[in-house]
């Protein structure tokens, strides 16, 4: 694997701090049953102890940060390898957004003006738009992108499919943050998973079909 930046993995181990600095401040402040999950309304619908909270900061902080470093040795292809700085920025951008999650889950369970969902709404669609703009430059691996039983088959497939499923996440996450401007809750909500079932089902079906097609060109040469 390409050698690490110091830079950018100081960048992360400041940004993995910030959710669990702020929990270790807050932690005589948090109820001892916190909402850990909410609808698109922003309402809470599960509620757990602040220590499943603080076993809940650390995993999706530190765990993931773990586990993007060591993927490209778990690849047995080592495409991920091949990616070279464009994994790095994909790194960058989750652990970025999981911190920032987190801190605002944390915050939300100090707080009694209760979450607002326009800023998860905003959060999600802008990651969705940047994994899309990272959607071409992926290689073929098992871990990260669009993996189809056709796509993970032929390379051809993976690179059409990625083509088209990066302006297709980019479009899907600007619709997603807008939808912080959608005043009703039932309307959101349809919308959101409507979004959503289009950016994982439109690649799938669209890999399907050019699997077909691939074999069909076979067959008749």
């Amino acid at each position: 694997m390409k050698k690490l930046n110091l830079k950018t993995e100081i960048s992360m181990w400041l940004l993995m701090l910030v959710p669990l600095v702020y929990l270790a401040i807050t932690w005589n402040e948090l109820p001892d049953r916190v909402p850990t999950h909410f609808n698109l309304q922003g309402e809470a619908n599960d509620w757990s102890s602040k220590t499943t909270l603080a076993a809940v900061v650390f995993f999706t902080t530190v765990g993931l940060y773990l586990l993007l470093l060591f993927l490209p040795k778990l690849d047995p292809k080592r495409r991920i390898e091949s990616m070279g700085n464009t994994f790095h920025r994909l790194r960058f951008v989750m652990v970025l957004f999981m911190s920032g999650l987190m801190t605002y889950l944390i915050y939300n369970a100090t707080s009694t003006d209760g979450l607002n969902p326009n800023l998860l709404l905003v959060l999600i669609g802008t990651l969705l738009a940047v994994l899309g703009n990272y959607f071409q430059a992926i290689k073929p691996n098992y871990f990260i992108g669009i993996r189809t039983p056709w796509t993970l088959e032929s390379e051809t497939i993976w690179r059409k499919t990625h083509r088209l499923a990066g302006p297709l996440w980019m479009a899907g996450g600007i619709l997603f943050a807008l939808l912080a401007f959608v005043q009703h809750g039932t309307w959101r909500e349809v919308l959101g998973i409507v979004i959503i079932a289009t950016l994982v089902l439109v690649p799938t079906v669209y890999s399907f079909l050019e699997s077909k097609k691939e074999q069909k060109m076979k067959s008749n040469a």
